[in-house]
């Protein structure tokens, strides 16, 4: 598919919903309308029937609401980016157009093709070494590479997988991977050379914008081995191409069990420590929000609190409501590969976020003995 999600694409998705959309379920960022809920499609088999299930999942979310898809090219081992490509298909045939969505998918993990291989050594030796897409020092942990080369190749896998000419937002994956081997500066050396190639990708509309995903980076205290500060990261982006770059999206971890990009103040801006929404607001980087229901773990059980607080029907919808109520968040993303998880998830997309009263008062009832 050519084309990418655009202003006037994302802005008619939205108008499709009206009457039904609560207000405040679609949110701008970077100049495009984008779903207070998106599908994440990381679990699951690599076997024919997952990848139908996700396609499936994928087509009833589009159609009930959410216009954010997240991919990996690593997960499913790139079956889950194939089940995107085949959702776009059938979303085609029913009328929604590419740039009505958000496709965003990663790349920095080492992965197989489809099925695990018999001899994984020889896979990677014969598809990566032999061909020197990757060379000697460029992967790290043993999985993890940022070198150009790499995410050049990786790029270019996803784009074919997900049958797109552009993808909006690519991340790097996990860049903090490389953090147990690797001095800082050389890391830093590895982004800005990453930086440099997707930048490179921006002007060949390979992709529209670039990123980070996390799990721990931007959560972790300031003396911690895979810390990373925002502002250093964006300060990388600004070297290569100035107030103009498109490092403009970071996802990490927020949940009612992982508050850190709200309520830790670990991120230098001036002379102050600011939580992530803070200085990811300053610098105009939109933050989508992984694990919003950690994978089911919040979705029963929740404190007495939250349930008198949140109201709403049942404690997995109190759990998306937080993510998706929490200030600076745009997107709360769920793994989503069934349909009927999808209906249920986004019934929230007809209820407003929390308002700030309401989610203040949630974090008062949490301190009350």
């Amino acid at each position: 598919m050519s084309s990418f999600a655009t202003s006037d694409g994302t802005k008619k998705y939205a108008a499709r919903f009206a009457g039904r959309a609560a207000a405040g379920h679609f949110r701008e960022q970077q100049g495009l309308w984008l779903s207070s809920i998106g599908i994440g499609t990381y679990l699951g088999e690599a076997d024919a029937r997952t990848d139908q299930q996700y396609t499936e999942a994928i087509v009833a979310a589009v159609e009930a609401g959410a216009n954010v898809i997240d991919s990996a090219i690593n997960y499913r081992l790139q079956r889950s980016e194939r089940s995107v490509r085949a959702a776009l298909e059938e979303l085609a045939r029913r009328g929604f157009a590419r740039e009505e969505v958000l496709i965003c998918t990663k790349g920095g993990f080492l992965t197989p093709d489809s099925d695990m291989p018999a001899d994984v050594n020889e896979y990677f030796q014969r598809e990566y070494v032999a061909t020197d897409i990757l060379r000697e020092g460029d992967v790290a942990a043993g999985c993890h590479s940022m070198a150009p080369l790499f995410i050049a190749d990786q790029l270019e896998r996803s784009g074919r997988n997900l049958g797109v000419e552009t993808i909006d937002v690519y991340y790097l994956h996990n860049p903090e991977t490389q953090l147990g081997e690797v001095p800082r500066k050389m890391f830093n050396n590895r982004v800005r050379a990453a930086f440099e190639f997707l930048e490179s990708a921006v002007a060949a509309t390979k992709i529209r914008f670039y990123g980070m995903t996390t799990w721990n980076a931007f959560r972790q205290t300031e003396n911690a081995q895979d810390y990373l500060s925002l502002a250093a990261m964006e300060s990388l982006a600004r070297d290569v191409a100035g107030a103009s770059h498109h490092f403009r999206f970071v996802q990490l971890p927020c949940n009612l069990g992982m508050t850190e990009a709200l309520t830790r103040s670990n991120q230098p801006l001036d002379a102050r420590r600011v939580p992530m929404v803070e200085i990811a607001n300053k610098l105009g980087i939109t933050l989508v929000a992984s694990a919003a229901l950690l994978q089911g773990q919040l979705s029963r059980g929740l404190p007495s609190f939250v349930v008198s607080a949140l109201g709403l029907q049942n404690d997995a919808e109190r759990a998306l409501q937080f993510v998706r109520s929490t200030p600076g968040i745009t997107t709360a993303l769920v793994g989503m590969s069934r349909v009927e998880h999808v209906r249920a998830n986004l019934a929230l997309a007809g209820v407003s976020p929390a308002s700030r009263d309401e989610f203040s008062r949630l974090f008062e009832r949490g301190r009350t003995p």
